[in-house]
């Protein structure tokens, strides 16, 4: 670990930032919790920093291998969509601008179906229940360990069709087929309809894993019509190389 005082002065300006922006949940905390205001500021750009850096640093890498690798008609595609959103917010990459991006969030969405960055998941059975597929039930008794491996559920063909190709428009389409399919996106420990809480350990920072992912394409298609990559693959995720970009022909 490095020491604390190369970090200090850059950590502070995170401090600042999340004790203006955050002051709803900081009243929350001391007022229905007790929690020091300090404390809780402290503890929020811990969980927001740590989390966000563990989807961070598996999945970047992965996105970006799997985005190159869906070839020539994809960028296009990606580079099109973002540069004409982009321009019709003013040239500023917005939260709104983002958002107007479908097909740039679709691909997000399928790489982190495809290949979640922490694909395993375990806890303690807290009662007795019964957990249940598409076809069978299993009866889990409470203290009992259990060891879930989330492609089992993102790759599931009765729900996915072609569940082991990367499809990168397959979250573009209606709204309420868009959420069907969405729900089985469990790369968070949890569904990614669903909101993290204090019970159900779902990833703090999912929100912002996806939304930092979305201003990666972004970034990058604003400025190279496409790319290629070499691919190493790791105990967790891949190392990937970029060899070749194509700067943009047209903005």
């Amino acid at each position: 670990p490095f020491p604390f005082s190369l970090v200090k002065s850059d950590y502070s300006k995170l401090y600042a930032a999340f004790n203006k922006h955050a002051e709803t949940f900081l009243d929350r905390a001391e007022s229905s919790f007790g929690i020091p205001r300090a404390e809780a500021c402290h503890n929020l750009v811990f969980i927001a920093g740590f989390n966000a850096y563990g989807g961070f640093k598996p999945f970047f890498p992965s996105l970006i291998k799997w985005v190159a690798s869906a070839g020539h008609k994809l960028h296009r595609q990606l580079a099109g969509e973002i540069r004409a959103v982009v321009l019709g917010h003013g040239g500023e990459v917005t939260l709104g601008a983002l958002d107007a991006m479908t097909l740039t969030k679709s691909v997000v969405y399928e790489a982190l179906r495809i290949e979640p960055p922490i694909p395993f998941q375990y806890g303690r059975a807290r009662e007795d229940m019964v957990v249940r597929s598409h076809d069978a039930a299993y009866e889990v008794k409470k203290g009992e360990m259990l060891f879930g491996y989330q492609p089992f559920a993102t790759r599931d063909p009765t729900v996915f069709d072609r569940p082991e190709e990367f499809v990168g428009d397959r979250f573009v389409g209606g709204r309420g087929e868009k959420k069907m399919l969405l729900r089985d996106v469990y790369w968070s420990n949890g569904r990614e309809t669903d909101d993290p809480t204090a019970e159900n350990k779902q990833c703090p920072a999912k929100d912002l894993v996806v939304l930092m992912s979305r201003v990666l394409l972004v970034e990058l298609f604003l400025r190279y019509d496409g790319l290629t990559v070499e691919i190493e693959p790791l105990p967790l995720g891949s190392s990937v190389t970029i060899t070749s970009l194509d700067k943009a022909t047209s903005v």
